[in-house]
């Protein structure tokens, strides 16, 4: 048998990609190496990518992007990878927001805070067509990545929850989502390393309880919601009191919603007509 060319890359073969996965721990080795092989160009990719993965990179950030509603969102190194678990938090907002726009027959407008990558404002312009949509988030790589994601189709500001928004916006917001950070400050060593190291403490660090930052989005919500307009955050079912209690404290109606099959929990809170 004739010697291979040395001068010819010699690439990992599928089951080498699923040994090397699985030896580094990865629960759906199978499912990451079809994901891995199909994006990779060159033998060359292929193994710097596996390598990245096997080193404990989320996948995401190795292809580049997260599925999330059926829409392929582009996710930068460093950036919070979309949960699937936020799909019920898109769903309530759909639902809501469809029932805006039929009691008033105009577009509904849009503000995502905390949007990370714009997965949820992307979602939501993709189920509401002419939505007047506006993003923001603190964190520069993530607003970036939400300019890519969200396009023409939205505004997107970075800084400080409500800091860098127009004022024009005030008492216009017909649907607020905030996917905030939940995590409880102690809890963050205990999380996946994935990420724990790989996504910005900013997006998992929710303070002592997990919820100051849901605590100042729902004290000034009032002031950017129109008068019915609505409020949504993710949370845990055992931290849904706390949010409710803070919702309560803005003065707005509140409702929990959870989802069993993606162990999620929505509460979200109305302005008084």
């Amino acid at each position: 048998m004739a010697a291979a060319d040395p001068a010819e890359p010699v690439g990992l073969s599928p089951a080498d990609v699923v040994t090397r996965l699985r030896a580094a721990g990865c629960v759906f080795a199978e499912d990451e190496a079809a994901l891995l092989l199909s994006a990779a160009r060159t033998p060359d990719e292929l193994a710097a990518m596996t390598g990245r993965r096997a080193a404990g990179l989320p996948l995401e950030h190795v292809l580049g992007w997260a599925e999330f509603c059926g829409l392929r969102i582009a996710i930068d190194p460093g950036v919070f990878v979309p949960r699937r678990r936020t799909e019920h938090l898109v769903r309530r907002a759909v639902a809501l927001a469809s029932a805006s726009r039929s009691g008033s027959g105009a577009a509904p407008v849009v503000l995502d805070l905390c949007c990370g990558s714009g997965a949820v404002g992307a979602a939501l312009a993709a189920a509401l067509d002419g939505i007047e949509l506006h993003a923001a988030d603190i964190d520069p790589a993530a607003v970036r990545c939400a300019h890519r994601n969200l396009g023409p189709a939205g505004h997107v500001y970075e800084g400080d929850l409500y800091e860098p928004l127009p004022a024009a916006l005030r008492g216009r917001v017909d649907i607020l989502v905030a996917n905030t950070p939940y995590v409880p400050t102690d809890a963050i060593g205990l999380l996946p390393p994935e990420a724990r190291d790989h996504e910005p403490t900013v997006a998992l660090d929710g303070g002592s309880d997990g919820i100051d930052v849901q605590r100042r989005v729902a004290a000034s919500a009032r002031q950017w919601l129109a008068p019915g307009g609505h409020l949504l955050v993710e949370t845990s079912e055992r931290q849904a009191p706390l949010t409710v209690a803070a919702f309560i404290a803005a003065g707005l109606t509140t409702e929990v919603h959870t989802c069993d099959d993606l162990t999620a929990t929505v509460v979200t809170g109305t302005r008084p007509s």
